[in-house]
């Protein structure tokens, strides 16, 4: 029986008696159909969890339901075995995949650079300020010209020299770099190497890079210049997982600045780097916060 005070009311809890509020993020995909949304909120509830934030997607045309619920699991009742397998049982009952992260430890990543430095340094200022949600274990790159960008942040910087004879055995020697460092997140930033397939593999859906045009516009090199020569009066940037294809992985993030006949090809490159610098950030703060579903060719991005 709780104590009470002399006018029969329990005492006030002292700070730090409730339960602290730790956020897991479950992400589901399958065929649509009735139900979904009531039955996962019912077996959160049914727990004892608090759903903090919920978003869901149909794709009419392909039949298929995408949600990524956030819930406070600090007050649940049972444990995460039980939860897990609960949400197994609904997931097989309606046919659908899910993805549970329970944001024990923050996610690491590894960022590949060559000489451009612009995309770079936005993603450690940011992330200095706090607004990437990860540990950035390492940069690589295929030459030493931002090693002092890296030594300014304190992080490890390691050079694996790229020519077509040694490239296979190089990428394997940084997979096996990253996977010792637990690296899950893989971020090209104007990287200027080719990746193999079997770089994308080792890291199916976690190589983010990000091409200098509004894709699938002027895939390959030197977009801007092509851009220019063809009048365009957009030009963009495009976010995007990297796959075996060249530049035709899952889109995550694009925008675009408007241009006009009186621009040069070097307005064209100013433009762009503020496009790339930002459209970067947003799609790797995207990836870290598990707001993507990738499906096809495509990818759901749920809002921030």
């Amino acid at each position: 029986m709780p104590e009470t005070n002399i006018t029969g009311e329990e005492p006030a809890k002292a700070e730090g008696d409730e339960p602290k509020v730790r956020k897991a993020t479950i992400r589901i995909e399958g065929p649509d159909g009735k139900g979904i949304v009531a039955a996962f909120a019912q077996l959160l509830y049914g727990h004892g969890c608090n759903i903090i934030d919920a978003e869901q997607h149909t794709d009419v045309e392909a039949n298929r339901f995408f949600q990524r619920i956030v819930f406070d699991y600090g007050s649940m009742h049972t444990d995460r075995i039980s939860l897990t397998k609960g949400i197994e049982e609904v997931c097989a009952r309606f046919g659908m995949a899910h993805n549970i992260d329970w944001s024990e430890s923050k996610k690491k990543i590894c960022i590949f650079v060559s000489k451009y430095d612009h995309v770079i340094w936005e993603l450690l200022l940011r992330h200095k300020a706090g607004e990437l949600p990860c540990e950035i274990a390492l940069i690589i790159s295929n030459h030493e010209d931002l090693r002092p960008v890296a030594e300014d942040f304190g992080i490890r910087y390691e050079v694996f020299k790229i020519t077509k004879e040694t490239k296979r055995e190089q990428e394997d020697k940084e997979i096996e770099l990253m996977q010792s460092l637990g690296v899950s997140l893989v971020v090209l930033a104007r990287y200027m190497q080719i990746i193999t397939d079997e770089f994308c593999n080792s890291f199916k859906h976690s190589v983010i890079n990000i091409h200098h045009s509004f894709l699938p516009a002027f895939i390959g090199a030197k977009p801007y210049h092509r851009a220019h020569a063809r009048g365009v009066k957009l030009v963009g940037a495009t976010a995007h997982y990297a796959t075996e294809t060249l530049d035709e992985g899952p889109i995550i993030e694009q925008d675009v600045a408007r241009i006009s006949h009186r621009n040069t090809v070097d307005d064209l490159l100013a433009k762009g780097r503020v496009l790339e610098r930002e459209i970067l950030f947003r799609a790797v703060k995207a990836h870290l916060e598990d707001r993507i579903i990738v499906y096809g060719n495509k990818c759901v991005v749920f809002g921030s």
